[in-house]
């Protein structure tokens, strides 16, 4: 550990470059620590984070509750895989199904494997309760959703640079645009269906929020014709849009809900799928599982991580924030031509860059906005998402709404 507090930026990054896998490209920053929305790097400077690890860290870096069941789990318990019993197991699924309104819950890890027992879920309550032939289920996806990176997720995906070169694909997808009732109407008519999954905002593809009343008839249209309606809150839920769920803005309750990302605090992963007994209990032993879901530590995490989102009231101060941004940014980009749109919800937004998206013009903006104390990542090569952690207050809000004016005024193409 010494020798890496040492470490220059340019140095750590080389041995990453030099030793690890090429499958991220991160803002040249090298972070070392981190407390509530600041980070620093390995040279000491000062950042807000405007990522908040993609909302896993909606409730502040090193929340010291979350840290402390941490800390207090792991000198205990951490893992006994599901072949026997833990003492923490069933306290956590009593809290979390009574925290959302749901049945039972199947624990896993991360997001992505959240998303696959959602499936997995739905096709087997396809096969032993709607009845359709073995075999033949279809999950209906849509444009630009975003839900990992495993052969699972990317069979939904419609971003070439997560398709290329990895197929064939999973059979049984079908993949409809999103924000299109119209085109969910016509899916649903196959009796083969087995579910609809869907983001209630998409994060990754840039931020893109459906219309008012999307869920709402969405979810209608699914129940009309006996298909699941699973909604993706991996990034979108605990607090984010300024509801405890993003659904909630619609109320909205998903046959299947998957969580992750922030049911984590930021600092194990922790991700889990909720739904009914009609649904869950159509897994039978043996048929899906992991070696960490469910495990102590990440139970004892995930209790303390919804704890802090309830008592400091995260969802109340993302609705307010988030208005807040939106309002000073929109005035602001009423005379800036560098920017064509501000949007989102809560504490979720972005920025579209007047460009194109294979310019290099938002990730120039984001080393800027480094170089001014704020960190934020490109998606879609002119969109800049920005996620802070929750916990900030409103001038904290303001001092970075005044950086990111002030880069933008600033920037030359």
């Amino acid at each position: 550990m010494a020798v890496l507090e040492q470490m220059t930026s340019e140095q750590a990054i080389a041995l990453e470059n030099k030793y690890g896998a090429h499958n991220y490209h991160p803002l040249p920053v090298v972070l070392r620590s981190g407390e509530g929305v600041f980070v620093w790097d390995v040279e000491g400077k000062k950042y807000y984070d405007f990522l908040s690890a993609y909302s896993a860290v909606n409730q502040g870096h090193c929340h010291p509750k979350i840290v402390n069941a941490l800390n207090e789990q792991a000198s205990t318990l951490t893992l006994t895989s599901r072949a026997f019993y833990n003492n923490v197991l069933g306290r956590y699924e009593e809290f979390i199904t009574s925290f959302f309104g749901y049945d039972r819950v199947l624990p896993m890890n991360t997001g992505v494997e959240g998303g696959e027992t959602a499936v997995k879920l739905a096709r087997k309550w396809a096969y032993t309760v709607k009845g359709v032939p073995a075999n033949q289920a279809k999950m209906i996806f849509v444009e630009g959703n975003f839900w990992g990176r495993t052969l699972g997720a990317i069979s939904s995906s419609t971003d070439p640079s997560s398709t290329s070169g990895f197929g064939p694909f999973m059979p049984g997808y079908e993949i409809i645009p999103y924000n299109d009732l119209e085109a969910l109407k016509e899916a649903v008519k196959d009796p083969n269906v087995a579910g609809f999954m869907v983001e209630p905002i998409q994060g990754e593809a840039g931020v893109n929020v459906p219309d008012e009343g999307y869920l709402t008839k969405a979810h209608a249209i699914c129940k009309e014709a006996n298909v699941l309606f699973i909604a993706d809150e991996v990034q979108t839920g605990i607090a984010r849009t300024g509801k405890l769920l993003c659904c909630d803005h619609e109320n909205v309750k998903p046959d299947i809900l998957i969580l992750g990302k922030a049911l984590s605090g930021g600092v194990f992963p922790v991700s889990a799928v909720l739904a009914s007994d009609e649904i869950m209990l159509t897994i039978k032993p043996g048929e899906h599982g992991s070696t960490f879901g469910g495990n102590p530590l990440a139970c004892q995490v995930a209790m303390a991580a919804l704890e802090v989102v309830k008592e400091e009231k995260l969802a109340e101060n993302a609705e307010v924030l988030g208005e807040l941004f939106r309002s000073e940014l929109a005035k602001f980009i009423e005379t800036n031509d560098l920017v064509l749109k501000v949007r989102g919800k809560g504490l979720l937004n972005a920025i579209l860059i007047n460009d194109t998206e294979d310019s290099s013009t938002a990730w120039d903006i984001c080393l800027a906005l480094r170089d001014n104390g704020l960190l934020a990542k490109p998606t879609h090569g002119n969109i800049i998402r920005f996620a802070p952690p929750l916990v900030m207050t409103k001038d904290q809000l303001l001092d970075c709404v005044d950086i990111i004016k002030r880069t933008l005024t600033e920037f030359k193409k």
